[in-house]
């Protein structure tokens, strides 16, 4: 057996020098006995000019030369410190390094009982670059799955568990909140006149005019046809109408041109105020209400629900 090991030691070191992964051993003190030249170049040098070299000088030697391992912060003596709290924490490690020409390696470290560390490195380049793909499209369906393909505001499944979720938020706050149901007066007048892709275009303006008169943290989406949901959170009732009115009036002077056509829009708001947890079907049910009755006045109208 001690043979079997004694022959495989003895050849081995041929294989690993023309290797194309990494290889290095490096002493209880961290300083290198050996390494293969794919190792010393991970750290822009030559096999012979590392030997006896502590780990840090080769860190230090890579991050001169800018060349290897990627170092973020851009202090490599921070780097340094943060790779001593790491380094021997286990019996055998493993963990994913990006390089600064983007190729990534996955490298491993196996420590033996008198202190002795052999890391070993391969280029995993393909791998990463497949699961950042597969992660960007991941992103796209889940983006898609959330979003009004039209508009690219929340559709209507996303738009009710993000008002639920803020509804439970805010009533553990005890905090006002408003939820203003809108729709486009005599939208079908516009289908039935201009086409759907003008209706289309209606829509689209409508949702980018609404959208900067929005703060950062309001929920908005399009429940369907020519109906959006604007949630309120944190939001007293004279501000959620003050919001409603500027969001009415914008709309109404705002003129649309499509083929050369121009065109004025108006919009009817129901608003539903509550200061406690509801589900988000009770609130637009009294939110509807409200819109109905802007609408039987006259649209272009803000009303607030005087259920609460």
């Amino acid at each position: 057996m001690e043979r079997s090991v004694a022959e495989l030691v003895k050849h081995i070191g041929k294989f690993l020098g023309t290797s194309s992964e990494a290889y290095g051993i490096f002493n209880g003190e961290d300083h290198l006995i050996g390494c293969n030249h794919a190792f010393a170049n991970l750290f822009g040098d030559s096999p012979d000019a590392f030997l006896n070299r502590h780990f840090d000088d080769l860190v230090r030697n890579a991050f001169r030369k800018q060349h290897g391992i990627k170092i973020d912060s851009g202090d490599v003596e921070q780097f340094i410190d943060m790779t001593k709290t790491r380094r021997r924490s286990a019996a055998y490690r493993v963990f994913e390094v990006d390089m600064l020409d983007g190729l990534w390696f996955l490298f491993s470290e196996q420590t033996l009982a008198n202190g002795d560390m052999l890391i070993h490195a391969r280029d995993i380049t393909k791998q990463k670059k497949n699961e950042f793909e597969l992660h960007a499209k991941s992103s796209k369906l889940r983006k898609l799955a959330l979003t009004d393909e039209l508009t690219q505001i929340a559709n209507r499944r996303s738009f009710i568990n993000s008002v639920n979720a803020e509804i439970s938020r805010c009533s553990r706050n005890k905090a006002k909140m408003a939820f203003l149901l809108l729709d486009i007066d005599y939208f079908k007048n516009v289908n039935d006149t201009y086409g759907h892709l003008a209706g289309d275009a209606v829509l689209i303006n409508i949702t980018q005019l609404i959208t900067v008169l929005l703060r950062e943290y309001d929920v908005f989406g399009r429940l369907g046809g020519e109906e959006f949901g604007i949630f309120l959170a944190d939001t007293d009732p004279n501000t959620a109408t003050e919001i409603a009115q500027r969001i009415r009036e914008k709309i109404q002077q705002h003129v649309i041109e499509i083929d050369h056509q121009k065109m004025s829009i108006t919009v009817s708001i129901g608003i539903a105020l509550l200061n406690q947890a509801t589900k988000f079907e009770t609130l637009y049910k009294r939110a509807d209400v409200a819109l109905y009755q802007a609408k039987n006045g006259g649209r272009n109208k803000v009303v607030v629900s005087d259920q609460g």
